[in-house]
Protein backbone atom coordinates (compact mmCIF):
# COMPACT_ATOMS: atom_id res chain seq x y z
CA UNK A 1 0.00 0.00 0.00
CA UNK A 2 3.41 2.39 0.96
CA UNK A 3 4.65 1.52 -2.45
CA UNK A 4 1.21 2.28 -4.33
CA UNK A 5 0.30 5.46 -2.55
CA UNK A 6 4.05 6.80 -3.20
CA UNK A 7 3.98 5.59 -6.80
CA UNK A 8 0.97 7.28 -7.45
CA UNK A 9 1.84 10.98 -5.93
CA UNK A 10 5.08 10.10 -8.47
CA UNK A 11 2.66 9.76 -11.09
CA UNK A 12 0.58 12.94 -10.66
CA UNK A 13 3.85 15.22 -9.97
CA UNK A 14 5.06 13.81 -13.60
CA UNK A 15 1.63 14.49 -15.52
CA UNK A 16 1.80 17.76 -14.56
CA UNK A 17 5.56 18.09 -15.36
CA UNK A 18 4.71 16.73 -18.77
CA UNK A 19 0.51 18.41 -19.27
CA UNK A 20 1.52 21.80 -17.13
CA UNK A 21 -2.50 22.47 -16.51
CA UNK A 22 -3.17 26.21 -16.87
CA UNK A 23 0.32 26.89 -17.11
CA UNK A 24 1.05 25.62 -14.07
CA UNK A 25 5.04 25.54 -12.97
CA UNK A 26 6.56 22.07 -12.29
CA UNK A 27 6.86 22.75 -8.55
CA UNK A 28 3.24 23.01 -7.57
CA UNK A 29 2.79 19.05 -7.80
CA UNK A 30 6.21 18.24 -6.31
CA UNK A 31 6.03 20.45 -3.46
CA UNK A 32 2.57 18.98 -2.62
CA UNK A 33 3.70 15.31 -3.31
CA UNK A 34 6.72 15.88 -1.35
CA UNK A 35 5.34 17.35 1.47
CA UNK A 36 2.72 14.49 1.41
CA UNK A 37 5.09 11.75 1.27
CA UNK A 38 6.43 13.27 4.86
CA UNK A 39 3.10 13.57 6.36
CA UNK A 40 1.63 10.40 5.33
CA UNK A 41 4.78 8.52 6.88
CA UNK A 42 5.78 7.33 3.79
CA UNK A 43 9.13 8.92 4.21
CA UNK A 44 10.84 10.16 7.58
CA UNK A 45 11.34 13.97 7.70
CA UNK A 46 14.88 12.99 8.28
CA UNK A 47 15.41 11.48 5.56
CA UNK A 48 13.72 13.54 3.46
CA UNK A 49 16.06 16.10 4.95
CA UNK A 50 18.93 14.19 3.78
CA UNK A 51 17.81 13.39 0.63
CA UNK A 52 17.62 17.30 -0.03
CA UNK A 53 20.61 17.67 1.45
CA UNK A 54 22.36 15.34 -1.00
CA UNK A 55 20.60 16.52 -3.62
CA UNK A 56 21.87 20.31 -3.05
CA UNK A 57 24.93 20.72 -4.72
CA UNK A 58 23.61 18.81 -7.44
CA UNK A 59 20.48 21.85 -7.59
CA UNK A 60 22.96 24.94 -7.23
CA UNK A 61 25.31 23.31 -9.91
CA UNK A 62 21.91 23.35 -12.20
CA UNK A 63 21.08 27.00 -11.21
CA UNK A 64 24.73 28.29 -12.01
CA UNK A 65 24.85 26.68 -15.15
CA UNK A 66 20.93 27.80 -16.16
CA UNK A 67 22.16 31.58 -14.89
CA UNK A 68 25.30 31.17 -17.19
CA UNK A 69 23.50 30.09 -19.94
CA UNK A 70 21.01 32.47 -20.02
CA UNK A 71 23.37 35.40 -19.72
CA UNK A 72 25.39 34.20 -22.24
CA UNK A 73 22.27 34.69 -24.41
CA UNK A 74 21.42 38.08 -23.43
CA UNK A 75 24.84 39.04 -24.15
CA UNK A 76 24.23 38.07 -27.52
CA UNK A 77 26.44 34.51 -28.25
CA UNK A 78 23.17 32.66 -29.65
CA UNK A 79 21.97 35.49 -31.76
CA UNK A 80 25.96 35.47 -32.91
CA UNK A 81 25.86 31.82 -33.45
CA UNK A 82 22.72 31.99 -35.53
CA UNK A 83 24.17 34.32 -37.88
CA UNK A 84 27.61 32.30 -38.18
CA UNK A 85 25.24 29.22 -38.94
CA UNK A 86 23.27 31.36 -41.91
CA UNK A 87 26.52 32.40 -43.37
CA UNK A 88 28.31 29.40 -43.59
CA UNK A 89 25.43 26.92 -44.77
CA UNK A 90 25.80 29.01 -48.03
CA UNK A 91 22.29 27.98 -48.13
CA UNK A 92 22.76 24.60 -48.24
CA UNK A 93 20.39 22.37 -46.57
CA UNK A 94 23.11 19.60 -45.73
CA UNK A 95 25.55 21.71 -44.87
CA UNK A 96 23.14 23.71 -42.04
CA UNK A 97 22.41 20.72 -40.57
CA UNK A 98 26.24 19.46 -40.23
CA UNK A 99 26.80 22.96 -38.69
CA UNK A 100 23.53 22.68 -36.58
CA UNK A 101 24.65 19.28 -35.36
CA UNK A 102 27.79 20.52 -34.28
CA UNK A 103 26.67 23.68 -32.63
CA UNK A 104 24.01 21.75 -30.40
CA UNK A 105 26.62 19.05 -29.78
CA UNK A 106 28.98 22.02 -28.42
CA UNK A 107 26.23 24.16 -26.78
CA UNK A 108 24.84 20.67 -24.94
CA UNK A 109 28.67 19.63 -23.77
CA UNK A 110 29.09 22.91 -22.12
CA UNK A 111 26.02 24.34 -21.34
CA UNK A 112 23.86 21.60 -20.66
CA UNK A 113 21.14 20.28 -22.54
CA UNK A 114 18.49 23.34 -21.74
CA UNK A 115 20.74 25.54 -23.18
CA UNK A 116 20.42 23.68 -26.53
CA UNK A 117 16.56 23.64 -26.34
CA UNK A 118 15.76 26.85 -24.85
CA UNK A 119 18.41 29.08 -26.00
CA UNK A 120 19.92 27.54 -29.32
CA UNK A 121 16.49 25.78 -30.48
CA UNK A 122 14.96 28.92 -30.99
CA UNK A 123 17.70 30.58 -33.41
CA UNK A 124 18.16 27.27 -35.42
CA UNK A 125 14.46 27.67 -36.06
CA UNK A 126 14.77 31.45 -37.39
CA UNK A 127 17.37 30.54 -38.96
CA UNK A 128 15.94 27.87 -40.82
CA UNK A 129 13.13 29.91 -41.63
CA UNK A 130 15.65 32.95 -42.92
CA UNK A 131 17.23 30.37 -45.26
CA UNK A 132 14.01 29.24 -46.45
CA UNK A 133 15.17 25.76 -45.73
CA UNK A 134 12.90 22.99 -43.84
CA UNK A 135 13.21 23.20 -40.09
CA UNK A 136 12.55 19.43 -39.23
CA UNK A 137 16.12 17.73 -40.10
CA UNK A 138 17.83 20.73 -37.80
CA UNK A 139 14.79 20.97 -35.13
CA UNK A 140 15.55 16.92 -34.29
CA UNK A 141 19.83 17.54 -34.04
CA UNK A 142 18.45 20.11 -31.59
CA UNK A 143 16.29 17.68 -29.69
CA UNK A 144 18.31 14.48 -30.21
CA UNK A 145 21.83 16.06 -29.24
CA UNK A 146 19.88 17.65 -26.02
CA UNK A 147 19.55 14.02 -24.67
CA UNK A 148 21.94 11.57 -26.68
CA UNK A 149 24.88 14.40 -27.08
CA UNK A 150 25.18 15.21 -23.24
CA UNK A 151 27.46 11.95 -22.50
CA UNK A 152 30.53 13.41 -22.47
CA UNK A 153 31.10 15.57 -19.09
CA UNK A 154 29.50 15.44 -15.72
CA UNK A 155 28.36 19.05 -16.22
CA UNK A 156 26.38 18.19 -19.82
CA UNK A 157 23.08 16.91 -18.18
CA UNK A 158 21.40 16.88 -14.49
CA UNK A 159 21.66 12.85 -14.98
CA UNK A 160 25.06 13.28 -15.20
CA UNK A 161 25.70 15.40 -11.96
CA UNK A 162 23.18 13.03 -10.03
CA UNK A 163 26.13 10.08 -11.56
CA UNK A 164 29.38 11.55 -11.38
CA UNK A 165 28.41 11.97 -7.65
CA UNK A 166 27.54 8.17 -7.61
CA UNK A 167 30.51 6.77 -9.71
CA UNK A 168 33.24 8.37 -7.50
CA UNK A 169 35.39 9.42 -10.62
CA UNK A 170 37.43 12.68 -11.29
CA UNK A 171 36.23 14.83 -13.85
CA UNK A 172 38.53 13.90 -15.91
CA UNK A 173 38.14 10.39 -15.47
CA UNK A 174 34.51 10.51 -16.22
CA UNK A 175 35.29 12.24 -19.68
CA UNK A 176 37.83 10.07 -20.32
CA UNK A 177 35.44 7.12 -19.85
CA UNK A 178 32.69 8.74 -21.53
CA UNK A 179 34.83 9.97 -24.80
CA UNK A 180 34.12 6.75 -27.41
CA UNK A 181 30.70 5.98 -26.01
CA UNK A 182 29.87 10.19 -26.99
CA UNK A 183 31.68 9.69 -30.10
CA UNK A 184 29.90 6.19 -31.27
CA UNK A 185 26.65 7.48 -30.08
CA UNK A 186 27.05 10.95 -32.20
CA UNK A 187 27.95 8.81 -35.38
CA UNK A 188 24.86 6.88 -34.72
CA UNK A 189 23.24 10.10 -34.50
CA UNK A 190 24.10 12.40 -37.24
CA UNK A 191 24.03 8.63 -39.84
CA UNK A 192 20.34 7.80 -38.79
CA UNK A 193 19.23 11.69 -38.74
CA UNK A 194 21.28 12.02 -42.20
CA UNK A 195 19.46 9.45 -43.71
CA UNK A 196 16.16 9.69 -42.21
CA UNK A 197 15.66 13.56 -43.25
CA UNK A 198 17.25 13.10 -46.74
CA UNK A 199 14.82 14.46 -48.62
CA UNK A 200 14.19 17.43 -46.33
CA UNK A 201 18.30 18.04 -46.83
CA UNK A 202 18.09 17.72 -50.49
CA UNK A 203 16.03 21.22 -50.62
CA UNK A 204 18.56 24.50 -51.98
CA UNK A 205 17.64 27.89 -52.15
CA UNK A 206 18.73 30.88 -53.10
CA UNK A 207 20.94 33.24 -50.56
CA UNK A 208 18.89 35.74 -48.59
CA UNK A 209 19.58 39.38 -48.48
CA UNK A 210 22.46 40.05 -46.98
CA UNK A 211 22.14 41.47 -43.51
CA UNK A 212 24.40 43.46 -41.11
CA UNK A 213 26.86 41.10 -39.74
CA UNK A 214 26.29 40.35 -35.82
CA UNK A 215 28.49 41.78 -32.73
CA UNK A 216 30.96 39.26 -31.66
CA UNK A 217 30.27 38.67 -27.81
CA UNK A 218 33.97 38.34 -27.28
CA UNK A 219 33.46 38.85 -23.26
CA UNK A 220 31.21 36.13 -22.82
CA UNK A 221 32.72 33.46 -25.20
CA UNK A 222 36.47 34.11 -23.13
CA UNK A 223 34.43 33.72 -19.99
CA UNK A 224 32.49 30.74 -21.30
CA UNK A 225 35.73 28.86 -23.00
CA UNK A 226 37.50 29.84 -18.67
CA UNK A 227 34.60 28.15 -17.64
CA UNK A 228 35.11 24.98 -19.56
CA UNK A 229 38.70 25.02 -19.08
CA UNK A 230 38.09 25.67 -15.05
CA UNK A 231 35.43 22.21 -15.22
CA UNK A 232 38.40 20.31 -16.60
CA UNK A 233 41.11 21.54 -13.84
CA UNK A 234 38.76 21.56 -10.76
CA UNK A 235 38.99 18.04 -9.97
CA UNK A 236 42.37 18.37 -10.12
CA UNK A 237 42.52 21.36 -7.46
CA UNK A 238 39.62 19.73 -5.34
CA UNK A 239 36.95 22.25 -6.60
CA UNK A 240 33.38 21.29 -6.90
CA UNK A 241 32.05 22.24 -10.78
CA UNK A 242 29.26 24.09 -8.66
CA UNK A 243 31.78 26.93 -8.07
CA UNK A 244 33.74 27.19 -11.15
CA UNK A 245 29.67 27.56 -12.99
CA UNK A 246 28.86 29.76 -10.44
CA UNK A 247 32.08 32.26 -10.84
CA UNK A 248 31.73 32.05 -14.52
CA UNK A 249 27.89 33.40 -14.21
CA UNK A 250 28.85 35.89 -11.65
CA UNK A 251 31.93 37.56 -14.10
CA UNK A 252 28.73 37.74 -16.46
CA UNK A 253 26.08 39.12 -14.04
CA UNK A 254 28.42 41.69 -12.90
CA UNK A 255 28.92 42.59 -15.90
CA UNK A 256 25.34 43.39 -17.08
CA UNK A 257 24.54 44.89 -14.07
CA UNK A 258 27.06 46.99 -14.61
CA UNK A 259 25.74 47.71 -17.97
CA UNK A 260 22.09 47.74 -16.89
CA UNK A 261 21.20 45.02 -19.24
CA UNK A 262 19.81 43.18 -16.20
CA UNK A 263 18.45 43.36 -12.76
CA UNK A 264 18.82 41.71 -9.86
CA UNK A 265 14.93 39.90 -10.07
CA UNK A 266 16.20 38.66 -13.95
CA UNK A 267 19.08 37.45 -12.04
CA UNK A 268 16.80 35.26 -10.00
CA UNK A 269 14.70 34.17 -12.61
CA UNK A 270 17.52 32.88 -15.02
CA UNK A 271 18.32 30.43 -12.08
CA UNK A 272 14.91 29.13 -12.91
CA UNK A 273 14.34 28.69 -9.32
CA UNK A 274 10.54 26.69 -9.05
CA UNK A 275 12.44 23.84 -11.31
CA UNK A 276 15.38 23.87 -8.94
CA UNK A 277 12.56 23.63 -6.41
CA UNK A 278 10.92 20.96 -8.41
CA UNK A 279 14.10 19.19 -8.75
CA UNK A 280 13.96 18.99 -5.50
CA UNK A 281 10.79 17.94 -4.35
CA UNK A 282 11.04 15.36 -7.13
CA UNK A 283 14.06 13.79 -5.14
CA UNK A 284 11.92 13.21 -1.70
CA UNK A 285 9.09 12.08 -3.70
CA UNK A 286 11.33 9.33 -5.30
CA UNK A 287 13.11 8.42 -2.47
CA UNK A 288 9.69 7.08 -1.25
CA UNK A 289 9.07 5.16 -4.23
CA UNK A 290 12.59 3.41 -3.87
CA UNK A 291 12.08 2.91 -0.11
CA UNK A 292 9.24 1.01 -0.34
CA UNK A 293 9.94 -1.98 -2.90
CA UNK A 294 11.62 -0.41 -6.67
CA UNK A 295 14.91 0.05 -5.50
CA UNK A 296 15.01 -3.62 -4.33
CA UNK A 297 12.94 -5.03 -7.17
CA UNK A 298 15.74 -3.43 -9.57
CA UNK A 299 18.40 -4.43 -7.25
CA UNK A 300 17.46 -8.17 -7.90
CA UNK A 301 17.54 -8.14 -11.83
CA UNK A 302 20.78 -5.48 -11.96
CA UNK A 303 23.85 -6.82 -12.56
CA UNK A 304 26.74 -6.38 -9.95
CA UNK A 305 29.63 -7.05 -12.62
CA UNK A 306 31.31 -4.96 -15.72
CA UNK A 307 30.86 -7.46 -17.78
CA UNK A 308 29.38 -6.60 -21.41
CA UNK A 309 25.87 -8.59 -21.15
CA UNK A 310 25.53 -6.75 -17.54
CA UNK A 311 26.49 -3.19 -18.96
CA UNK A 312 23.57 -4.20 -21.66
CA UNK A 313 21.06 -4.63 -19.18
CA UNK A 314 21.87 -2.04 -16.86
CA UNK A 315 21.60 0.28 -19.89
CA UNK A 316 18.35 -1.09 -21.32
CA UNK A 317 16.73 -1.61 -17.98
CA UNK A 318 17.61 2.19 -17.52
CA UNK A 319 16.32 3.64 -21.18
CA UNK A 320 13.00 1.62 -20.31
CA UNK A 321 12.34 3.18 -16.83
CA UNK A 322 13.50 6.19 -18.38
CA UNK A 323 11.11 6.02 -21.33
CA UNK A 324 8.33 5.00 -18.26
CA UNK A 325 9.10 7.72 -15.56
CA UNK A 326 11.03 9.99 -16.81
CA UNK A 327 14.83 10.12 -16.90
CA UNK A 328 15.62 12.07 -13.84
CA UNK A 329 13.35 9.70 -11.54
CA UNK A 330 14.85 7.05 -13.24
CA UNK A 331 18.51 7.89 -12.64
CA UNK A 332 17.63 8.56 -8.43
CA UNK A 333 15.51 5.34 -8.30
CA UNK A 334 18.68 3.50 -10.25
CA UNK A 335 21.18 4.91 -8.23
CA UNK A 336 19.91 3.82 -5.29
CA UNK A 337 18.99 0.19 -6.47
CA UNK A 338 22.65 -0.33 -7.43
CA UNK A 339 23.53 0.13 -3.78
CA UNK A 340 25.62 2.39 -1.79
CA UNK A 341 29.12 1.74 -3.43
CA UNK A 342 28.16 1.03 -7.53
CA UNK A 343 30.56 -0.24 -9.67
CA UNK A 344 31.65 2.69 -11.69
CA UNK A 345 31.41 1.24 -15.00
CA UNK A 346 27.38 -0.03 -13.94
CA UNK A 347 26.69 3.66 -12.97
CA UNK A 348 28.03 4.89 -16.48
CA UNK A 349 26.06 2.28 -18.28
CA UNK A 350 22.94 3.70 -16.10
CA UNK A 351 23.60 7.44 -17.88
CA UNK A 352 24.03 5.71 -21.26
CA UNK A 353 19.98 4.23 -20.91
CA UNK A 354 18.87 7.38 -18.93
CA UNK A 355 20.21 9.53 -21.78
CA UNK A 356 20.01 8.27 -25.20
CA UNK A 357 16.65 6.20 -24.40
CA UNK A 358 14.28 9.58 -23.55
CA UNK A 359 15.02 9.98 -27.43
CA UNK A 360 12.35 7.75 -27.93
CA UNK A 361 9.14 9.09 -26.23
CA UNK A 362 7.60 13.05 -25.43
CA UNK A 363 8.18 11.77 -21.94
CA UNK A 364 11.34 10.60 -21.37
CA UNK A 365 13.07 13.81 -20.64
CA UNK A 366 11.68 17.26 -19.27
CA UNK A 367 14.18 18.62 -22.40
CA UNK A 368 12.02 16.96 -24.99
CA UNK A 369 8.38 17.98 -23.37
CA UNK A 370 10.12 21.54 -23.45
CA UNK A 371 11.56 21.14 -26.87
CA UNK A 372 7.80 20.39 -27.89
CA UNK A 373 6.57 23.49 -26.59
CA UNK A 374 9.43 25.23 -28.15
CA UNK A 375 8.30 24.40 -32.19
CA UNK A 376 6.16 26.54 -33.98
CA UNK A 377 3.90 23.35 -34.87
CA UNK A 378 4.04 19.89 -32.46
CA UNK A 379 5.66 17.58 -34.43
CA UNK A 380 4.33 14.31 -35.75
CA UNK A 381 4.11 11.88 -33.14
CA UNK A 382 5.10 9.37 -35.77
CA UNK A 383 8.01 10.99 -36.75
CA UNK A 384 9.09 11.16 -33.58
CA UNK A 385 8.84 7.50 -33.04
CA UNK A 386 10.48 6.32 -35.93
CA UNK A 387 13.25 8.51 -35.40
CA UNK A 388 14.04 6.97 -32.09
CA UNK A 389 13.16 3.12 -32.95
CA UNK A 390 15.94 3.75 -35.52
CA UNK A 391 18.58 5.97 -33.32
CA UNK A 392 17.86 4.62 -29.55
CA UNK A 393 18.67 0.68 -29.82
CA UNK A 394 21.75 1.20 -32.34
CA UNK A 395 23.25 3.89 -30.20
CA UNK A 396 22.49 2.41 -26.93
CA UNK A 397 23.78 -0.62 -28.01
CA UNK A 398 27.02 0.50 -29.59
CA UNK A 399 27.93 3.12 -26.70
CA UNK A 400 27.98 0.79 -24.54
CA UNK A 401 29.66 -1.95 -26.07
CA UNK A 402 31.78 1.26 -26.53
CA UNK A 403 32.01 1.66 -22.54
CA UNK A 404 32.96 -1.90 -21.77
CA UNK A 405 35.72 -1.98 -24.11
CA UNK A 406 37.07 1.69 -22.97
CA UNK A 407 36.62 0.11 -19.20
CA UNK A 408 38.37 -3.31 -20.12
CA UNK A 409 41.81 -1.70 -21.40
CA UNK A 410 41.71 0.81 -18.49
CA UNK A 411 41.37 -1.86 -16.22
Amino acid sequence: MAFALAAALLAVVLAVAVLRPRGLPEAAAGVRAAVLVVVLGLLPWSAAVAEIGELGPTVGFLAAILLLGRLADADGVFTWLGARLAGAAGGRAPRLFGLVFAAATAVTVVLSLDATVVLLTPVVLATTARLRLPERPHAYACVHLSNAGSLLLPVSNLTNLLVFEASGLSFLGFAGLMLLPWLVTLAVEYGVLRRFFDADLRVATPLPPAREGERTPRFALVVLALTLVGFGLSSTAGIEPVWVAAAGAVVLAVRALARREIGVAGLVAGTSPLFCVFVLALGVVVAAVATHGLAGWLAVILPDAPTLPGLLVVAAVAAVLANVVNNLPATLVLIAALGPVPHPALVLALLLGVNIGPNLTYVGSLATLLWRRILPAAPALRTFTAVGLLTVPLALAAATTALWAVWSLAG
